[in-house]
């Protein structure tokens, strides 16, 4: 069994993470970490997506077909499933995250900050502005680490995805967002290594020209996928990466 730290930086564009991320980029040339290139699920949106990673099941299958508010949670993610074993789990993360997850409609006067280890997520910093900062997700995210001691922990900025709808994916400011990103990484990911976390970075979609991700085009679709302190396999697709978190994790059912 390994802990696990997912960063799933809302809207990464495989190209730009590629071009700006030369942190990450670093770790794959020295053989820390490994990397490869997604395809985001189609409809390339962020609700339906999340429903995947955590699923390990197509849009399709799950119903989650687009960013509308879900009328039930989702049951059999990756959060239940460790809950059920007896594991901790944590998430600094969009709201979106606990509707999913957690309990719906969200109340952000009591879920905001969750302490229950009776919920799938049981120790969350939910955040409800998309223009919240990363830098204060990721300290989030450190401070649920270091409080709960969780073997599953989710880590969600979203200023990558609010930079590219306010400006477009070949703008300065799309990609300042992203190196932001990995100067973030930069501080944080040695101590997770240090700590024997496997780490995952990846995107949900991307983010085209016009701002928008909802066309079946390469800049919606295509996202990057570092994987690091594990030996497994890396995945092929967006469905195979709940199940390698269920293995990292030592889940049997």
């Amino acid at each position: 069994m390994q802990n696990v730290i997912l960063v799933l930086v809302d809207g990464l564009e495989a190209g730009t993470a590629h071009r700006c991320m030369s942190y990450m980029s670093a770790l794959t040339e020295a053989g820390i970490a490994r990397h490869t290139t997604l395809d985001a699920e189609l409809p390339p949106l962020s609700r339906p997506i999340y429903a995947t990673l955590l699923t390990g099941l197509p849009p399709t299958t799950t119903g989650v077909t687009g960013n509308d508010p879900p009328i039930a949670t989702l049951p059999g993610t990756i959060f239940h499933k460790a809950c059920r074993q007896g594991l901790r789990t944590a998430a600094a993360a969009f709201f979106w995250m606990s509707e999913l997850c957690n309990r719906i409609p969200f109340d952000a006067a009591r879920d905001r900050f969750s302490n229950d280890p009776n919920l799938p997520i049981s120790h969350g910093l939910f955040y409800v502005s998309e223009s919240y900062p990363d830098r204060e997700c990721f300290l989030d995210a450190e401070a649920l680490r270091r409080m709960c001691s969780p073997h599953l922990l989710l880590v969600h900025p979203m200023g990558v995805d609010t930079a590219g709808h306010a400006c477009g994916v070949r703008s300065s400011v799309y990609r300042d967002a992203v190196r932001h990103v990995d100067d973030l990484l930069a501080a944080h990911l040695p101590g997770w290594l240090e700590e024997g976390f496997c780490v995952i970075v990846t995107g949900d979609h991307g983010m085209d020209e016009e701002g928008r991700h909802h066309d079946a085009t390469a800049l919606s679709r295509q996202v990057p996928f570092w994987m690091a302190g594990a030996s497994l396999p890396i995945p092929a697709s967006q469905h195979h990466v709940a199940g390698l978190m269920e293995k990292l994790l030592g889940i049997t059912s």
